[in-house]
């Protein structure tokens, strides 16, 4: 039987402080040290899509695999392409 009691323990070394580092590194490019944000707003990226950006841009660096980013990222792309349709009918 599981034990219902399981509590989370976080290592304190690891965890963000988002008020001190409000953006985490794996949004920022490791070559040019852009951020993901400012490319998203450069290109005036609407959510569906930006969203998606945002997900391919960090699908290597934040997990030990890309896969759940890369589905994210194809979900959002879908929820945009539904709303093109819908306008258009």
């Amino acid at each position: 039987m599981k034990d219902l009691n399981l509590k989370c323990y976080f290592d304190m070394e690891d965890k963000i402080d988002y008020k001190d580092n409000k953006i985490p590194n794996y949004y920022i490019g490791e070559v040019y040290g852009y951020e993901c944000r400012k490319i998203i707003e450069d290109y005036d990226l609407g959510y569906n899509v930006g969203s998606a950006v945002a997900y391919l841009l960090r699908a290597e660096r934040k997990h030990d695999t890309s896969y759940d980013c890369i589905q994210k990222a194809i979900n959002h792309l879908e929820f945009e392409l539904d709303k093109i349709n819908n306008r258009e009918q």
